[in-house]
């Protein structure tokens, strides 16, 4: 029975602690793992990180003290310290964009049983609250099927606060409880603190709209691909510049020829980015018409070449981007002789012969 003694109530909450400190920390790595599972399940949320922790006891009693016991000990009501603390299992998922934030939500409301929920957007954005603390907040628990089974005996009664973030909000939240006096202060420092999580708050959104203008330019990207272009509109050699009936060769309209020709790889955005930019060096001015010319003319051999290759090497790796570095390389041997190594050029060169598609250039 709870008392109205706080010393004796925090005594009584540490050897609550103690007994159960291995039992928490089982539930945390559980709980935070079937979080993880559900959200990696659901797709389409790109997620940075999902971790877990255990409240330390300090915290958890210094907590108490701060948002409970003034109200608590006004009114007369015993400390029953443990029943205030609902997030001594605390998990975090931190996504990347902001908008990202409310599927995850929806991702575990399907999945758990929902206590409540603290929606730390809408109060920051009604007040001047720092930014750091944007985000959503859940008081969960496993859901009545969930802790009906055996494997979860264990832990089933434990509930878990989880905070939703993204990377940014994660980041300055970090940084804020840094900054060690942000209330009762001069105001040319409030300001400037202001100004600094304003400047995040940016960050956050900025990340989101270039995601979204990159899908756009990616969906807006000229097709060269449906059919080839007259001579009168594509480059003649490739170290010519783009004429004013074709652009520069770039990551958007690169992905647009090569998932024409590769519909079922998926090509990553920092390979491609990398690879785009070799071409450009390999071949100054090389355009997406010329590109895509230059597939259309090379790739039946090369395609022949690639099951020669893998009959000869069951294990080897000829993916697109081995593909693509043997269809430049056979378009202009000189300009692309980077795009191989030594070895690949060599076997490649020696089977041309073999072929009677040897060309020098």
């Amino acid at each position: 029975m709870a008392s109205l003694d706080f010393d004796l109530e925090a005594t009584h909450f540490r050897t609550f602690y103690g007994q159960h400190a291995a039992s928490l920390e089982a539930a945390c790595t559980a709980i935070t793992a079937m979080v993880a599972a559900a959200v990696s399940e659901a797709g389409g949320v790109d997620v940075a990180k999902v971790e877990g922790r255990v409240k330390d006891v300090d915290e958890c009693i210094r907590k108490f003290v701060r948002k409970y016991r003034p109200a608590l000990e006004e009114s007369n009501t015993p400390y029953d310290i443990q029943s205030y603390i609902t997030d001594l299992i605390g998990v975090r998922v931190v996504c990347l964009y902001e908008d990202e934030l409310e599927k995850v939500a929806q991702i575990v409301r399907a999945r758990f049983a929902v206590i409540d929920v603290t929606d730390k957007v809408t109060a920051v954005e009604s007040t001047e609250a720092s930014f750091g603390y944007k985000g959503l907040h859940l008081d969960l628990k496993l859901s009545a099927a969930e802790r009906d089974l055996p494997q979860h005996a264990a832990y089933a009664h434990w509930p878990f606060e989880l905070q939703v973030r993204t990377i940014i909000q994660d980041s300055w939240s970090v940084l804020d409880h840094k900054i060690k006096y942000k209330k009762s202060i001069p105001g040319q420092l409030k300001r400037r603190i202001n100004v600094l999580s304003a400047l995040f708050e940016l960050a956050d959104r900025e990340f989101r709209q270039i995601r979204d203008a990159t899908a756009a330019e990616l969906l807006q990207a000229p097709d060269e691909t449906a059919e080839p272009l007259p001579d009168a509109a594509v480059d003649i050699h490739p170290h010519s510049r783009a004429t004013s009936g074709s652009s520069e060769l770039n990551a958007f309209t690169f992905l647009k020829i090569a998932t024409h020709f590769f519909k079922d790889f998926e090509f990553e955005p920092s390979k491609v980015d990398g690879f785009v930019d070799d071409i450009q060096v390999w071949s100054p001015g090389m355009t997406r018409a010329r590109f895509n010319s230059l597939m259309r003319e090379t790739i039946g051999v090369v395609k022949r070449y690639k099951q020669h290759f893998e009959e000869l090497n069951p294990l080897g790796s000829f993916n697109p981007y081995t593909v693509i570095r043997h269809c430049l390389y056979l378009s202009n041997k000189s300009a692309f002789r980077p795009a191989l190594r030594n070895s690949a050029r060599e076997s490649f060169e020696a089977w041309l012969q073999e072929q009677g598609e040897h060309k020098s250039q």
